[in-house]
């Protein structure tokens, strides 16, 4: 007769618990759908709406999936009444995509930005050089003797980033300083690098469009290494992110529909969907992650987890695509910018 291993704790019982094993689109149907697999075909003349509503009804594999999230983002963009995140990682910020990016960020349609200090460093460091264009396979130890860094299949020359970031970082904080500030939190950081960089960045388009940029993290990079060699000799010049909350406060604890697109895990992801808790939790959500769910990671976890936490609400809108975000994202900002 078996025992259980601690005296007095009584076993685990199950019957309470349902377990919904990977339905579609994360929703719980309770039955599998019997709409068929329909074929579909492309053209040189196909439109990316007519091939996502292909996508829609083939059945597979992340195809519907990006289907759904079209469908999810428009629905959230419709909603006048919704407060719009968007959250990225900043390794896409040295690919092209910073100009889908910088495109949707410029229209307006999100309110708030949760980004890495990622997305500061190669955002400075684009406006003021170029990357260029690399390979996955290139021998590393080669690059480090000629100076070369590289972020997946981008390169980048050594003096493109960390001495330009550093020149512009000391220069902006020096003028800062010169005209009496004292203390800044990442949201004000974000606005004057904005200003001072050029029309095709993100940071740019943030602070011309009025959004929002939070860096929770904004010491894990180049721009934050900078901040810290500013105050080395300006003791009286602080980093302050509790400015952050006091400026998102005003929101942060409204109850009203929330939704956001989240491109990636990481510090990023989970603050958007930390902050967001406080008002009740999203409505709406898509996340796009090529992060595996069986190693417990924050990245790999699909956003039906959020909902055990409150950070989802039970019954939001929401679906999780596996896939390349260089990839995806540019199909789902078509899939809104046209809304």
């Amino acid at each position: 007769m078996s025992r259980h291993i601690v005296e007095g704790v009584p076993p685990l019982k199950y019957e309470d618990i349902s377990i919904n094993p990977m339905s579609p689109l994360e929703e719980d149907k309770g039955s599998v759908d019997r709409a068929p697999v329909k074929d579909y075909t492309v053209s040189a003349d196909t439109r990316i709406r007519s091939l996502v509503e292909s996508f829609a009804e083939s059945g597979g594999f992340m195809a519907s999936y990006l289907a759904e999230g079209c469908r999810i983002l428009r629905e959230m963009v419709g909603d006048r009444e919704c407060l719009r995140w968007l959250s990225f990682v900043g390794s896409i910020t040295a690919t092209g995509l910073r100009g889908v990016l910088a495109r949707i960020v410029r229209s307006g349609i999100f309110r708030y930005i949760v980004t890495t200090c990622g997305t500061i460093d190669h955002d400075i460091a684009r406006s003021l050089n170029s990357y260029y264009r690399g390979a996955f396979e290139l021998d590393d130890s080669k690059l480090r003797s000629i100076g070369i860094h590289r972020v997946g299949s981008v390169v980048v020359p050594e003096k493109n980033y960390g001495l330009a970031i550093e020149r512009f970082m000391l220069n902006l904080l020096d003028e800062l300083y010169n005209k009496g500030v004292r203390e800044i939190g990442s949201i004000e950081l974000t606005r004057e690098i904005g200003r001072r960089l050029t029309e095709g960045s993100i940071l740019r388009a943030a602070a011309d469009a009025g959004v929002d940029v939070v860096v929770p993290g904004v010491m894990d990079g180049a721009a934050g290494t900078q901040l810290w060699i500013f105050h080395t000799t300006h003791r009286d010049f602080h980093l302050n992110l509790f400015r952050d909350y006091d400026h998102l406060s005003e929101t942060l604890f409204k109850r009203v529909r929330r939704g956001g697109l989240i491109i990636g895990g990481g510090i990023s992801k989970h603050h958007l969907l930390w902050l967001n808790q406080f008002g009740g939790g999203l409505d709406y959500a898509v996340y796009v992650t090529t992060g595996n769910e069986w190693d417990g990671s924050l990245t790999g976890a699909p956003l039906r987890e959020a909902i055990s936490w409150g950070k989802l609400k039970t019954s939001a809108r929401k679906v999780t695509i596996y896939g390349d975000a260089t990839i995806i994202l540019p199909i789902l900002a078509a899939s809104i910018l046209e809304v």
